[in-house]
């Protein structure tokens, strides 16, 4: 039986491990081709193990095991050149792009970060997304869908003032807002072109970005050498719904939704799967705006 995108072509950036692969396999499993690019490579102040080009290449065999095509390049979002060039070769390799999944994102988080780690997570997670947006839009079909992945962390209130965070963690919140507020504003110039362009914004997600020693000590500073088990309650004080983290899986349906058929009169939205996280940011603007 056909899937819901069958016939499609996806790109997706971020995509040899984490939320990336999760999101690459799903989008095949329901028929997509797919384009897989991931820098495969250490950015310098990056404090935690970033994909390798094995990573890629373990997405890409998922991908074909599903009966699909899967193109992979390793480029780094951060540099516009080389990405437009490697995505102009896989999108003719495949016959043009009908999703962009723009992924890819570091979050670089402790007070040990250097300064230049800010700049890093800002050319990576929002100059990263406009670069892949822009990268693919000479290359997309008619009915494209465009979906940028942020994070509950853009409407989070304390995320960019917090010392222990560091200027990683700064930044992350400034960029993952930045990406939010973007996809309203495209969506608006895109719209008479049959162009959709939404957000998801995920929680806590069990993927490498999260497990690393460096968040666990954010979250657990009384302890020495904090652990995975040692940071689950801090995971669940954020998350309102009983679940300390979420799988990428989970946010893979999400991207699905926003890539078929099922949104196609959806644009312009920004989709929190955060396990409740935000509802409480939500009810405190509420009291704002009544104020």
């Amino acid at each position: 039986m056909a899937g819901s995108l069958e016939g499609k072509v996806a790109f997706i950036t971020g995509a040899a491990r984490g939320q990336g692969r999760a999101h690459a396999v799903r989008l095949a499993r329901e028929g997509a081709d797919i384009i897989a690019v991931d820098i495969c490579a250490q950015i310098e102040t990056a404090n935690y193990d970033l994909a390798t080009e094995a990573d890629l290449a373990e997405t890409a065999r998922l991908v074909a095991e599903l009966g699909r095509r899967a193109v992979t390049r390793v480029a780094d979002v951060r540099e516009r050149t080389p990405l437009t060039v490697a995505v102009a070769e896989a999108a003719a390799e495949l016959g043009g792009i009908d999703i962009v999944v723009a992924n890819a994102g570091i979050s670089l988080v402790g007070p040990e970060v250097p300064m230049m780690g800010w700049f890093d997570t800002v050319s990576t997670n929002l100059s990263g997304v406009i670069n892949t947006l822009e990268a693919a839009f000479p290359h997309l079909r008619e009915n494209a869908s465009l979906i940028c992945i942020s994070s509950m962390a853009a409407m989070m209130e304390g995320m960019v003032d917090n010392p222990a965070a560091g200027p990683g963690g700064a930044a992350y919140a400034h960029s993952k807002r930045a990406a939010s507020r973007l996809v309203h504003d495209l969506a608006l110039q895109l719209a008479p072109r049959s162009i959709r362009v939404n957000a998801v914004l995920p929680g806590n997600i069990d993927t490498p970005m999260i497990r690393n020693e460096a968040l666990y000590r954010l979250f657990r500073p009384d302890l020495e050498n904090p652990t995975w088990e040692d940071a689950q309650p801090g995971f669940q004080a954020m998350h309102k719904l009983p679940v300390p983290t979420l799988q990428p899986e989970d946010i893979s349906e999400a991207v699905l939704f926003l890539a078929s058929d099922s949104s196609r009169y959806v644009t312009g939205l920004q989709l929190k799967v955060d396990a409740g996280t935000l509802e409480r940011a939500r009810r405190v603007d509420a009291r704002h705006d009544r104020a």
